[in-house]
């Protein structure tokens, strides 16, 4: 397959406001040198805690947020060079999915006007066939045509969430990004959610990038993985390798973190402690040093990167490389 997205050393820093650098504040890495590959037609899942910077990679790689330094390829084009009209058709190609439906649809416009906002933009279609268009997509995520002329307030989170999926490929996408598209909803409804997102995928052939904290979704949803913690990918490999042999600490924590259902609730298996920003990340070594019960003194002064350790399973420890 071909690569469609590739992200060479994406890094993001956010500085911090004049009276933070007063009291000590030093720059925000939200993402450090990530390089990821998603090949055309594949979901390729970005999993990792609240705050290791998954949300901002999406941005990034749509330009949503313009990044510190590093490159965006998009069918081998660097994005970060487009002009305004590359950047115009590549707002048609890319899509997003954004986590909390109410917040992501204009209340004061009807869902007809939102969900043709992007034919507007393009100059696509006439009246009639932008309706028509538009009547089919609605019943291809399972709600009345007759909806379009209602507004976001008169709408469940799931039925919203489905809206809001029209919308991401009413213009017919080559890659969506799903930020954590359901992690607002009823577990029930989130499985009609993913579910009709990978009836999607087959349907409309839109290559994704899918980010969520939860396991199950992301073994549900995902080809190929990527781990992120404080910013950095710790650990990538294809769905079958990464839950069948995860390398990581970090990786194997979450696993072990997972709720799941055992006899008198216990829970096998050395659980993570800490927060993510409970303490700033070491200057040059492993940024999970602090959290790892793997963890020896090399870890604190040596940088780690991925590296191969079979097939295409990558992970960013020296203590699982040797």
């Amino acid at each position: 397959m071909a690569t469609l997205v590739e992200t060479i050393d994406l890094t993001k820093y956010y500085h911090p406001s004049s009276i933070w650098i007063l009291s000590g504040l030093k720059n925000v890495k939200a993402v450090e040198k990530v390089s990821l590959k998603v090949e055309e037609g594949e979901a390729y899942g970005l999993v990792g805690e609240s705050g290791c910077g998954k949300t901002t990679m999406g941005r990034l790689v749509l330009r949503l947020v313009e990044p510190t330094s590093g490159k965006v390829l998009f069918d081998g084009k660097d994005v970060l060079t487009f002009t305004a009209e590359q950047m115009k058709e590549y707002r048609r190609n890319t899509q997003i999915v954004f986590q909390n439906p109410f917040l992501s649809m204009n209340p004061r416009r009807s869902i007809y006007d939102s969900l043709s906002a992007g034919f507007d933009n393009h100059n696509i279609g006439t009246k009639k066939e932008r309706r028509e268009w538009l009547e089919q997509l609605m019943v291809r995520v399972g709600l009345d045509p007759a909806y379009l002329n209602r507004y976001p307030h008169q709408f469940s989170g799931g039925q919203l969430q489905r809206i809001v999926v029209a919308r991401a490929l009413s213009l017919k996408p080559k890659f969506v990004v799903a930020d954590e598209p359901v992690s607002a909803l009823d577990v029930s409804i989130q499985a009609q959610i993913l579910n009709l997102m990978l009836e999607l995928r087959d349907e409309y052939q839109f290559t994704m990038l899918f980010i969520s904290h939860d396991l199950r979704v992301i073994r549900h949803m995902s080809d190929e993985i990527g781990v992120m913690y404080m910013g950095h990918l710790v650990e990538t490999a294809s769905k079958d390798d990464l839950f069948r042999n995860p390398k990581h600490p970090y990786t194997r924590a979450l696993l072990e973190a997972a709720p799941r259902i055992e006899l008198h609730g216990q829970v096998k298996g050395e659980m993570i402690q800490g927060e993510v920003w409970d303490k700033a990340p070491v200057e040059k070594g492993c940024v999970f040093y602090h959290r790892c019960s793997m963890a020896v003194d090399e870890c604190r002064a040596i940088p780690q990167v991925l590296s191969g350790i079979e097939g295409d399973h990558r992970v960013a420890c020296m203590r699982v490389s040797q």
